[in-house]
């Protein structure tokens, strides 16, 4: 095991991990962030997305030992307000369904509008197609998208 400073939500933490230990657990397990969710295990489904240096990136694929120097931003740091505008429209659209999928869902597409303000379709389906959402709510989570660019 190796000692890592991270800096996650703008707080520098100190980790015990092993090197090939993915950073959802570190989030997880160690700093209490349960708002990050496991998946696939893979970084197929976008369960799991959090910011890297402000870019979606999937937790469950990137070890401890890569993280070095980097800010992480999880759901629960999304935002310094009381909600991030992509939150509010959540809301607004009524996107949850069993919301397993929707941490991963606004932490891509929070990065998309952060990259894009005004994204078009195609930005919108680039950004989003590897986040899978068994309730199936793809409409509502565009509208969402379209709404918190306003």
């Amino acid at each position: 095991m190796a000692t890592y400073n991270i800096k996650v939500n703008g707080k520098m933490h100190k980790v015990e991990a092993d090197a090939d230990t993915p950073i959802l657990w570190v989030l997880r397990d160690h700093l209490n962030l349960v708002g990050t969710k496991y998946g696939c295990g893979i970084a197929q489904c976008g369960a799991c997305t959090i910011h890297v240096n402000g870019d979606a990136a999937r937790s469950c694929s990137i070890p401890i030992s890569s993280i070095a120097e980097k800010e992480i931003t999880t759901i629960e740091g999304l935002s310094d307000i009381v909600r991030h505008p992509i939150q509010d429209a959540w809301r607004e659209h009524d996107v949850p369904q069993c919301g397993y999928c929707q941490a991963g869902q606004m932490m891509s597409a929070s990065s998309l509008i952060k990259q894009h303000p005004n994204p078009t379709d195609d930005q919108i389906d680039t950004a989003m197609r590897g986040n899978i959402c068994r309730c199936a709510t793809y409409k509502r989570i565009k509208s969402a998208i379209k709404t918190a660019t306003k």
